[in-house]
């Protein structure tokens, strides 16, 4: 068993845990404020449920006020952290099928992008890897939603953004509610309530590169019963040009290198009164899908240059295939005193990821990529790279190309219960939040490979047989506590927070004749957090925040690889007057070690470190978070809105060491983390009036390093597999344009344009070479709500 201890982080919180029911909160942080503050602005309540305010009256907290997120009023908002909401208007502003793109809006986000549709997000806040958004605690309505978030926690899935109406970050204090992952933030959606009556939408799109949408809902309530049913399909051929036109070896031959998505949702609601105890029962089940014939293989730089747009012929069978099944059974019951909501999940994810791997004992692809011409050799890696882009056959078996399927089977399951109350104790009035988690969640890894010739530019399978690489199963049992306590005292508002995480592990490798090839882990930790609100005025106010950060290891790991573990500091102060509102924060994460790991999506080549977690000790990463929003009245029908978000983020490691973690190297103290710009950037403009809309989002991104350190160690020796050193992705800018026209009762039309001023730049070379963000794009729409 490992034990963790907060470290060089002391709190007098372990009294108030001896002497209060810790808890796990997993509701959105703007769902308690509603909470806490009785604030009342959800468009879809309707029950009758009721809780005491303080000055005595009865205020209504819906059970989906519970489970979504609502609005947080029109005054200064108090609660504790950094929380940013993006609501159902602002969602609808731009119809972004791109979590990224969504993402820009908020201050302390930093995002690794991919393959320009957001199909596979790389997530990251304050400077945590972005990696597969593996160190953020993703959630939809609440429940944790990655495919295994405690033994696999790298999201290969991503719920669709088009079924969201909401969704919120937080940051600091804010996301010591949602584990596992505390050093980072969370990220919580939320999906359409059902809703108090008859109501309902359709919305089709069609745009550039095959783009199409057909996306509808339809929910009613008969007597104490609700009903909802929603589904998307969305689609296209993709913007990238397959060398050759694409694989005959299917009959496909069509070039596609789009997707095609389906998700189904329905949703249940029933309301029940027993005396004074109001109870309600909530059932969500799922269905989602995604083919996409995406790729990890990039261009060379000069490859990109002449036509960032290309694919070569190597990744014409590369393919995503997965499936995703969700079940989730909700109680929300509430007296005068208090309430309770107790939610049984069940979430089942399948996938088989078809792609190129490499040569069979050839170069490494991203060795070909940096140096295909191979000037300074023999030129090895020019014949390689000709078989790469179909020019030449392979002629041996060193130039057959070896194509992986990494199939993998999930699960997550469990069940959450979370309790809120009001109480008085020693003349001060404490909201106390309170609940726990049990959670189970498995990966099975079966891996497979298979050897391809190219032959006249296509891919032909070379009669070699299947070679499994990885059949293995990694499973965890978690509990999740929480308490929290708020205390008003005058002007400030004081939260005290403890989040306990116990973690029992289990590797096992499947191989045949390799099953004693097994281990345990147990990891236990308590992470305390204090946050203060001090309200100057009505319209002003001032905050401070520090709680402890945890990532756990992975079940495979060993003792020598240690947890990520950070003590995290934030400063700030909220402004509201009207129309005009804004929000400056401070922070600083004191990470007392680093964690990474090495995935097909990080690195050229793991071979036998894949999946395998490196220690980087001591690291330090700071910035400044700005939002600032003002709407210009220009007359009774005619405003202006507009935004502005600005991160400014920096880092350094603070020893020197050699990794054979490919985005570090040997690193020097003082190098700074990849993938994390120093300047973001991001301003939105509006002009509404009563049937039109317009709205223009401006992004700037600065550049990025793509390895932290260098490809020799001080001796000069050579670092193996490091072929990015001093790379960087360019600095960018991004406009986007949508435009509304209402018809009233017929419902509105809508354009869009994605990158008006159609600039293409490498946003990554990671894992094989360089990678394109996404290009110009239109959209037409026709949307109709009854």
């Amino acid at each position: 068993m490992i034990n963790y201890a907060p470290k060089n982080f002391t709190l007098s919180l372990t009294a108030i845990a001896l002497s209060t029911v810790l808890s796990t909160s997993f509701l959105p942080l703007s769902t308690a404020i509603a909470a806490d503050e009785h604030v009342q602005s959800s468009a879809n309540t309707g029950s009758s449920n009721a809780a005491k305010s303080p000055d005595g009256m009865n205020k209504k907290i819906d059970f989906v006020e519970r489970i979504q997120i609502i609005g947080h009023g029109n005054k200064l908002r108090t609660e504790a952290g950094s929380a940013t909401l993006i609501g159902e208007a602002e969602l609808e502003k731009f119809k972004f099928d791109d979590i990224n793109r969504i993402l820009y809006n908020v201050p302390g986000v930093n995002i690794r992008e991919e393959d320009g549709y957001g199909l596979r997000p790389n997530i990251g806040f304050r400077g945590a890897t972005p990696e597969r958004s593996k160190k953020i605690t993703v959630m939809e309505d609440g429940i944790l939603i990655g495919p295994a978030p405690y033994s696999a926690p790298a999201a290969y899935y991503f719920p669709m953004m088009s079924k969201m109406t909401s969704l919120e970050v937080f940051k600091g204090p804010a996301a010591i509610k949602y584990g596992p992952n505390t050093v980072a933030g969370a990220l919580n959606m939320t999906t359409r309530a059902v809703p108090d009556g008859q109501e309902g939408m359709i919305d089709v799109a069609a745009g550039s590169d095959g783009y199409s949408k057909v996306h509808g809902y339809y929910g009613t309530k008969i007597g104490n019963l609700g009903v909802l049913i929603e589904a998307i399909n969305m689609q296209a051929d993709g913007f990238k040009e397959l060398d050759g036109g694409g694989s005959t070896l299917y009959g496909k031959g069509d070039g596609n290198t789009g997707f095609d998505k389906n998700d189904i949702m329905a949703k249940f609601r029933y309301d029940l009164i027993t005396g004074s105890i109001e109870h309600t029962f909530g059932l969500k089940i799922s269905y989602a899908d995604e083919k996409s014939n995406e790729t990890y293989l990039g261009l060379t730089d000069d490859d990109f240059y002449a036509n960032p747009d290309r694919r070569y012929a190597a990744s014409e069978l590369d393919n995503m295939d997965w499936q995703h099944e969700q079940f989730q059974f909700s109680h929300f019951m509430q007296t005068n005193s208090f309430d309770i909501t107790t939610r049984i999940y069940r979430n089942n994810f399948e996938r088989s990821w078809f792609k190129i791997n490499g040569f069979d004992n050839g170069p490494d692809l991203q060795d070909i990529l940096a140096n295909p011409y191979d000037e300074d050799q023999d030129g090895t890696n020019a014949r390689y790279y000709q078989v790469l882009t179909g020019q030449a056959d392979s002629n041996n078996q060193n130039e057959h190309i070896i194509v992986g399927d990494n199939a993998r089977e999930y699960y997550s399951q469990g069940i959450q219960t979370e309790l809120y109350f009001d109480q008085q104790l020693f003349g001060l009035n404490h909201k106390f939040n309170v609940g726990a988690r049990f959670h189970q969640d498995q990966i099975e890894r079966n891996h497979t490979e298979d050897s391809f010739s190219m032959t006249s530019g296509h891919l032909v399978a070379d009669g070699s047989e299947q070679v499994k690489t990885t059949t293995n199963r990694e499973k965890t049992d978690a509990i999740a506590v929480f308490f929290k306590d708020t205390i008003k005292y005058g002007a400030l508002d004081i939260t005290l927070g403890l989040r306990g995480e116990f973690i029992d592990s289990t590797y096992q490798n499947r191989v045949a004749g390799k099953e004693d090839d097994w281990q345990k882990k147990s990891s236990h930790i308590w992470l305390p957090s204090l946050s203060l609100f001090y309200t100057v005025n009505e319209n002003l106010g001032l905050l401070f925040g520090v709680h402890e950060g945890f990532i756990p290891t992975s079940p495979k790991e060993g003792p020598e690889t240690e947890i990520e573990n950070s003590v995290n500091y934030e400063f700030g102060g909220r402004f509201y007057q009207g129309d005009l509102q804004g929000e400056a924060i401070f922070f600083y994460n004191d990470m007392s070690n680093l964690k990474e790991s090495c995935s097909f999506s990080t690195a050229s080549s793991c071979g036998d470190s894949l999946d395998k977690e490196f220690n980087g000790g001591e690291v330090d990463v700071y910035g400044l978070e700005f939002s600032t929003s003002y709407t210009f009245t220009l007359s009774d029908t005619l405003d202006v809105p507009m935004s502005l978000v600005y991160t400014y983020s920096d880092s350094e490691f603070k020893n020197s060491f050699v990794s054979g973690f490919s985005m570090w190297g040997s690193i020097t103290e003082g190098d700074s983390l990849p993938y994390l710009a120093e300047h973001q950037l991001t301003l939105n403009l509006g002009l509404t009036a009563e049937q039109w809309d317009i709205n223009l989002i401006a992004r700037y991104v600065g550049e990025m390093q793509e390895v932290s350190g260098k490809a020799t160690t001080p001796e000069g020796d050579p670092v193996e597999k490091i072929y990015l050193e001093g790379a960087t992705t360019e600095a960018y800018i991004v406009v986007d344009l949508s435009a509304s026209y209402y018809l009233g009762q017929y419902g509105k039309v809508y354009i869009k344009a994605d990158n008006i001023l159609d600039s293409q730049e490498i946003v990554s070379r990671r894992p094989y070479g360089a990678r394109p963000s996404k290009p110009q794009m239109f959209f037409v729409g026709y949307q109709y709500s009854f």
